[in-house]
């Protein structure tokens, strides 16, 4: 794999943060939701963000 550079790198640890926080907040949606339905989605939606992240954190390794 080449070398990534600093705005790469930048851009990439911005994006994990975002992505850790979309997970953090579904999962607090999930847990506050009442319909089965709709904290299953909310679930479903946080697995989906901790995908992306484990995308972009592979290309740091």
């Amino acid at each position: 794999m080449a070398q990534l550079s600093e705005k790469e790198l930048g851009t990439i640890n911005d994006l994990l943060a975002e992505e850790e926080l979309l997970v953090k907040k579904f999962q607090m949606l999930a847990k506050q939701a009442e319909d089965t339905e709709v904290k299953q989605k909310f679930e479903s939606i946080s697995t989906q963000h901790q995908g992306h992240f484990n995308a972009l954190y592979a290309h740091l390794k």
